[in-house]
């Protein structure tokens, strides 16, 4: 069966923290990093507002992943989060759901998608057609900077 995407429930706000946590330290951050962006990683419940998308991708009840958008004005929304199970980083998995974001953000009139890049995705999203527009200094380590980045919806 193929993989499917369906908007996540309030029930799994618990694992989506879990595998947003182990999505980022596949990248091999060090343990006290990854401590201390622990409260940037956690999917609360107030993520499962009407107007907050939060999806994930799941294949034979699996769940290989998760993406959620915020409307952040009258034309944009934000990519708060894509995340990936380790064990399916590499395999489309991103890819699959950075499509279906754009492909929602454009059904929900957006015309611009931004987001906050973590630095070793920045060139999965270059890839995918955003552009870097800036940096902004991490919230929980200062001396880190990350990419913020912007996509332009077709209509």
């Amino acid at each position: 069966m193929p993989p499917t995407i369906r908007r996540a429930r309030l029930d799994e706000y618990d694992f989506l923290t879990g595998l947003a946590f182990r999505s980022k330290a596949y990248w091999g951050y060090h343990e006290s990093f990854m401590a201390a962006v622990k409260s940037e990683l956690e999917v609360r419940p107030e993520k499962f507002q009407p107007d907050f998308h939060v999806y994930i991708l799941e294949e034979d009840g699996e769940r290989l992943g998760f993406c959620s958008l915020i409307p952040t004005g009258r034309e944009t929304i934000e990519m708060e989060d894509l995340f990936v199970e380790p064990s399916h980083i590499g395999k489309g998995c991103g890819k699959t759901l950075w499509d279906y974001a754009v492909n929602l953000a454009g059904e929900l009139g957006f015309m611009t998608l931004t987001l906050t890049a973590d630095p070793n995705a920045e060139a999965f999203y270059l890839r995918r057609g955003a552009v870097r527009v800036g940096e902004r200094v991490s919230p929980n380590v200062p001396d880190r900077k990350l990419p913020m980045m912007k996509y332009e919806l077709s209509t």
